[in-house]
């Protein structure tokens, strides 16, 4: 389930977020989750299943479209399709438009696009 981020999710979303590469340097982790909580266009959703919370996707909100700047899962719980589901959960938020990757995150993105191409192939 989706939760929109809180300044009590700030050590789990930090945790999280430095699963990504360009997250490792705890200057540059902090400086995002302020830029989250400071900045009203940008916001912030954490994956929660069962008592647990495995992924996070940050988006900026734009007139026409969200931009995608972050999206990470547990390592523990990649492959399980919940990169996907928190997309398809950010993209049923109410005047979310279209869901746009930035650079950072393009190359899950193309990822998770041939994986439904292939299971719309076999249908």
């Amino acid at each position: 389930m989706l939760y929109r981020y809180k300044k009590a999710f700030e050590k789990i979303a930090m945790g999280l977020l430095s699963f990504m590469p360009e997250e490792k340097n705890l200057k540059v982790l902090q400086q995002t989750i302020r830029i989250y909580e400071n900045e009203d266009d940008w916001q912030l959703y954490l994956w929660k299943c069962e008592e647990d919370y495995i992924g996070l996707v940050g988006v900026e909100k734009q007139p026409e479209h969200w931009v995608v700047r972050h999206i990470t899962v547990d390592p523990s719980h990649r492959g399980e399709g919940i990169g996907r589901q928190m997309l398809e959960a950010v993209a049923a938020e109410e005047a979310c438009g279209e869901l746009v990757p930035c650079q950072i995150v393009q190359r899950y993105y193309d990822n998770v696009a041939t994986k439904i191409a292939k299971e719309n192939a076999h249908l």
